[in-house]
């Protein structure tokens, strides 16, 4: 339960000598009006190109088909939330495109044909409505789960409204709790009070564009401030922390000083009470009256990485407060991806060797221990929902050739079943997984992931797409992708993910390595990959292709600007590019403690080195990429690959770049949206690397 979402970048065509200078002017900044009419007949323009293009291919057809097929199909696993006694779920199909939110009982789910009931109809909310709206969640008031405030977006962005809803009558509470559309957030307290953080009078945000101050609201609308934060902060946000019978035992407040550093606070009896913790400690779960923190930096004799607990009543005493508690250390193999709390349990997802496990802790007689599940071996498993009610959670098990499988497992007694499988979306007999390591710059191992043919040559002819991150603690280990397994693997193409430093699987010491001036070693980590896939003759230059997106997009316009030799193939998708401006876009300066301040001489001049946007130059032999992102993304915002683009065309390079005009940073609101998207970009790649 983490109250920060993630959630997750100007020059002239100037000599290379002047490449770390302050460029003048920025020709192409007037892309980042992202409405604009010159900007809109720009992106319309490239749009009808690269459909042309893409489109006209003979096998656009057939990759959208089945495409569509997948991400609409009615035999998918109904992804399933707890709530009030039952499962929720919210279904998109080639019918419900904006979809359907809709519960059944728990017995009933595990049955082949569950007997759903629709709560709201988000397709037709939006025609009655006449607005684009996309579902984004909804948080109900314990113990009985009947009242919930519904999060919409008007096009999919970050940016969402609040109303109120009741689920008994499939209504909109008349007069209810009501927000204007922003980046906010709103836990319930009471029945008649909410906690939230919003843009209460306007300017009222940080420079990244959310919430600072957290109020009390009551249902006539009076609010009373019980934090503040400042303007230069990333974000505020607040979660009540909820006892037996879903009465509130506080407010845990975090303030956001950085994207990676916290202060936190607990607010009971009208006292705010600062909580003593590191500045890199992140709020997971609340359960048996203790909060949990997870730990990115060592402290007080606790690892980096580290779960420690803190008991709240102590917390509300005078006096002095409460010494924190050891809940679990990783060993130096393994990490920590996930944590949350059912009724009387922790539940902690873990990482060994990129291999997943799941763990459970039970704080009894002040102290915590712990157990296993009985789970899949060999599989990336990931915590889906758990229960407020009881012990029971749902787990889901996969791999690259295995089709996602749903458990359902009890914490209290350690034991699980398997209750749902998705049938397998491409023919996996014929592929196999190996995984290698590739030696970096400064002689560090990288480990990397292969899906490729049984019989494929080693001879350097197989087409290959390899995928990397590398950025904001965030793991990529092994999944099933069923448009990448039909449209690719089954054409005879190969699959990577490459462990780059950056992400988590390895804990925060795998992350923190290559923050700030230390970026260059994931570009690094990423171009060795290539070399060793190369050197072991599995792929070439010419059949290599890479894709990203979000900080992934930073990680392949510096690849294909720094080694435009190792691939022929670029997917640049929804990312930051243009470094030196990331902080003034969008939510980019929440970022600052990943990439460094372009404020700061210090810090521009080791980011002016790699950026993709500055750094492309006249005269090189550049790929021609395939750029995209979407108009309605509030995240990264879409001026990053418009001005990418635009000064690849300035320079001569042919490049491809198409805009969607709704779906926000995810891209996948609407799931026919979704299949054009993955077949534009599986036909480029077909064109660059099977043709």
């Amino acid at each position: 339960m983490k109250l920060l979402s993630a959630a997750l970048v100007g020059a002239l065509l100037s000599a290379p000598a002047a490449l770390a200078q302050a460029p003048a002017a920025d020709p192409f900044i007037w892309l980042e009006e992202v409405d604009s009419p010159r900007a809109m007949a720009w992106v319309e323009a490239q749009n009808a190109h690269t459909a042309q293009r893409l489109e006209g291919d003979a096998r656009y057809q057939a990759f959208l088909t089945e495409g569509r097929a997948i991400f609409t199909a009615v035999d998918r696993i109904a992804r399933p939330s707890f709530r009030a006694g039952g499962v929720d779920n919210f279904w998109q199909d080639a019918t419900h495109t904006h979809g359907v939110w809709r519960q059944t009982s728990l017995a009933s789910y595990q049955t082949q044909a569950p007997a759903w009931k629709v709560v709201l109809d988000v397709d037709k909310l939006s025609k009655d409505e006449g607005r684009n709206w996309f579902w984004k969640g909804a948080t109900c008031l314990k113990p009985d789960e009947t009242l919930c405030i519904v999060r919409l977006s008007n096009g999919g962005g970050d940016a969402v409204e609040l109303r109120e809803f009741d689920v008994k009558t499939k209504s909109f509470v008349s007069g209810g709790f009501r927000a204007p559309e922003g980046k906010q957030s709103a836990d319930w307290l009471d029945r008649d009070h909410l906690v939230a953080a919003r843009e209460w009078t306007k300017g009222e945000v940080t420079q990244s564009g959310y919430a600072y101050v957290v109020k009390i609201v009551d249902r006539a609308g009076a609010a009373t401030e019980i934090f503040r934060g400042q303007p230069t902060d990333v974000s505020t946000e607040a979660v009540v922390l909820r006892g037996e019978g879903g009465a509130a035992d506080g407010v845990l407040i975090q303030r956001g000083v950085t994207f990676f550093e916290s202060e936190y606070s607990l607010y009971s009896g009208g006292k705010l009470v600062p909580i003593t913790l590191p500045k890199k400690a992140q709020f997971e779960a609340y359960v048996d009256g203790q909060a949990v923190f997870s730990l990115q930096e060592a402290w007080n004799g606790f690892t980096s990485g580290a779960l420690i607990s803190y008991d709240v009543a102590g917390l509300k005493r005078d006096g002095p407060g409460p010494a924190a508690r050891k809940v679990f250390e990783p060993g130096p193999r393994q990490a920590i991806q996930a944590v949350a709390d059912t009724k009387g349990k922790l539940v902690v997802e873990l990482l060994e060797d990129v291999k997943g496990a799941v763990e459970v802790h039970d704080f009894t007689g002040g102290e915590w221990t712990a157990r296993r599940l009985d789970l899949p071996k060999d599989a990336t498993l990931t915590i889906g929902s758990t229960s407020g009610k009881d012990d029971q959670l749902f787990v889901y098990a996969e791999g690259f050739l295995t089709p996602n499988a749903l458990w359902l497992a009890d914490a209290a007694s350690g034991q699980a079943r398997q209750v749902k499988a998705l049938p397998a979306r491409f023919d996996a007999s014929k592929d196999k997984v190996e995984q290698y390591w590739a030696t970096s710059s400064d002689g560090t191992k990288i480990p990397y992931f292969v899906v490729m043919p049984k019989a494929a040559r080693l001879d350097g002819s197989t087409p290959t797409i390899m995928y990397g991150y590398g950025g904001f603690q965030v793991a990529k280990p092994p999944i099933y992708i069923p448009e990448m397994g039909k449209i690719w693997l089954e054409r005879g193409g190969a699959y990577v993910i490459a462990n780059i430093r950056g992400g988590g699987e390895f804990g925060p010491a795998w992350h923190q390595s290559v923050l700030r001036e230390k970026r260059q070693l994931a570009f690094d980590d990423f171009a060795a990959v290539a070399r060793d896939l190369e050197a072991r003759k599995i792929t070439s230059p010419r059949r290599l292709g890479i894709y990203g997106r979000s900080n992934g997009g930073v990680l392949t316009t510096v690849s294909m600007t720094q080694h435009p030799e190792l691939w022929n193939a670029v997917v640049v998708e929804s990312p930051l590019v243009d470094m030196l401006r990331y902080h003034k876009l969008s939510a980019g300066a929440s970022w600052i403690g990943e990439y460094g301040d372009p404020d700061v001489s210090e810090d521009r001049a080791f980011i002016a080195k790699y950026d993709g946007y500055l750094n492309l130059k006249p005269g090189q032999k550049y790929p021609e990429p395939y750029i995209t992102t979407n108009t309605r993304d509030d995240r990264v915002h879409p001026g990053h690959a418009r001005k990418f683009a635009a000064r690849l065309e300035a320079l001569g390079y042919p490049y491809l770049y198409f805009e969607n005009t709704f779906g926000g940073h995810s891209n996948d609101a609407d799931p026919e949206m979704n299949a054009r998207r993955w077949a534009f970009h599986y036909v480029y790649l077909a064109q660059k690397l099977m043709d």
